[in-house]
């Protein structure tokens, strides 16, 4: 089986986020799929069966600990190995990407998030931050800090961030640089990855809390990790529909 690394949402080598492909030619065990996305240690290793045809592709993503629900950066990277243009079937319906100009746009379902109450665990987890508002979408926990430098600067409290509901935590305020909309940092040591370097399926709740707030729904959002990352995101109804460019890093071959 062909296995690749992919660097996503970034133009360069070393930089975005790294995600596995593995491309399948039919049905995987889950326990061998799980074992393979430890082996890779990356944030989320995709399984895509590239032999169903010309509809949309069976696809499956995997931290190093667990099976996820939607992944944006490793969707990214498959479509880009596959060339761009795909339809994926997947946990969350089917997911359709295009490539325009170097760049491959996912559409993705919109996942908004509803104020709730700070919890102790949850300030602990974010010592320096200026907690604006919280709010609980789907997935993820949104924090809004008072400043693009107290996300920049934050050291987080990892156990305490487990602590939090759902599958993480983001913590987002608006962006500091002319043509920057958002700035953001994700948190999901639940699974096995304390920081995600770009978590595309995060911008589905960053768009849907902050295309309403600045009165635009498009947006340039920089997700600041060390390896940072671009995601341009548009919130159109209940979809958002994300772009990124992508790099392949490695390419080989998987012999068991």
């Amino acid at each position: 089986m062909e296995i690749y690394v992919v660097d996503a949402f970034t133009d360069r080598a070393f930089a975005g986020n790294p995600a596995g492909v593995v491309l399948l030619d039919g049905p995987a065990d889950d326990a061998w799929m799980q074992a393979v996305a430890a082996e890779m240690k990356h944030a989320e290793t995709a399984f895509v069966r590239v032999a169903d045809g010309d509809g949309p592709l069976p696809l499956r993503w995997f931290t190093p600990v667990a099976e996820v629900d939607l992944c944006g950066h490793a969707t990214l990277a498959t479509a880009h190995v596959l060339g761009g243009s795909r339809r994926f079937a997947t946990r969350s319906g089917v997911l359709t990407c295009a490539a325009e100009d170097g760049w491959v746009e996912m559409d993705f379902p919109a996942d908004p998030a509803e104020p709730i109450a700070m919890t102790t665990t949850l300030r602990a987890g974010l010592p320096g931050v200026t907690v604006k508002a919280v709010a609980r979408a789907v997935s993820d926990v949104l924090v809004e800090a008072a400043s693009a430098d107290e996300v920049r600067d934050l050291r987080p409290d990892f156990a305490a961030l487990a602590e939090a509901p759902g599958r993480g935590v983001i913590v987002t305020a608006p962006g500091d640089r002319p043509g920057l909309d958002v700035v953001s940092r994700c948190f999901y040591p639940t699974y096995g990855v304390p920081e995600d370097p770009v978590t595309g399926s995060a911008h589905c709740t960053l768009a849907s809390w902050w295309a309403p707030r600045l009165g635009r729904p498009h947006l340039l959002a920089e997700q600041a990790s060390a390896r940072g990352g671009l995601v341009r995101a548009t919130l159109d109804q209940d979809r958002v529909r994300l772009a990124g460019q992508a790099v392949t890093v490695i390419q080989g071959r998987l012999i068991v």
